[in-house]
């Protein structure tokens, strides 16, 4: 069985598209599967909203992605676990190419992604950078990734420690543990965050990571993107 786990923050407006994807997307694979939301201390009405398409909903107040994720696989079911973001569609395409990676003998990978329009004209050529050296990284992008259960507890999951880049940390984790595979078949996420930062906040945010290795990881301070106050998104006027 497959179990998607989905870690929200004040997700209730996107929340409700992303599990119906799922749903789509695994019924067109025709395999079981569960699907897990983590309602990571939202004030929105994120958990009503996840209930009601059908998910089942555990409630945390950790507000840090890499506990929130932990706390979905703890009580999923399923020996493949699937990561996605409650913003970021899920298609067929991509559940087939998990399944077949499985059974190829992957114990984990990640997929391509594309950012939903419209984005800065920047975007379209920072992207296929982007996800070119993921895949040669074989790194997993923190908006989709799979794992088996048995190599997601073997390196103990993610990295608590983490605020960001957990899933870069697993993802290397895992490599030592099995194969490991980045998907041909791409996600789409949404591109809020490049439509609400601007360019310069997103380089300069990037730069002190740069400069402050794993201790700026490990610093909820400075990770405003990830942990302040969500700006709204002009395109859902």
């Amino acid at each position: 069985m497959l179990s998607f786990v989905i870690p929200a923050h004040d997700e209730a407006a996107l929340i409700g598209a992303t599990i119906r994807a799922i749903h789509a997307a695994a019924r067109d694979a025709r395999v079981s599967y569960e699907i897990v939301v983590v309602d990571d201390a939202s004030s929105d009405g994120t958990g009503v909203a996840a209930d009601a398409e059908g998910a089942r909903v555990v409630r945390t107040q950790v507000r840090q992605i890499a506990a929130a994720r932990n706390a979905g696989a703890a009580i999923a079911q399923g020996d493949t676990l699937i990561f996605v973001d409650a913003d970021t569609l899920v298609t067929p395409a991509v559940i087939r190419g998990v399944l077949a990676a499985r059974a190829g003998g992957a114990v984990g990978g990640g997929a391509a992604v594309t950012v939903d329009d419209p984005t800065p004209r920047y975007v379209k050529w920072v992207m296929p950078v982007v996800v070119f050296s993921f895949r040669r990284l074989r790194w997993a992008a923190g908006c989709f990734l799979f794992c088996s259960r048995a190599a997601f507890n073997a390196v103990h999951g993610f990295d608590e420690k983490l605020f960001v880049s957990e899933e870069i940390a697993l993802s290397r984790a895992l490599h030592k543990h099995g194969k490991f595979v980045v998907l041909k078949e791409s996600v789409v996420t949404s591109g809020r965050k490049l439509r609400t930062y601007s360019g310069k906040e997103m380089f300069g945010t990037f730069v002190r990571i740069g400069l402050g290795g794993r201790r700026a990881l490990q610093d909820r301070r400075g990770l405003g993107m990830w942990y302040g106050p969500r700006r709204e998104d002009p395109t859902r006027h």
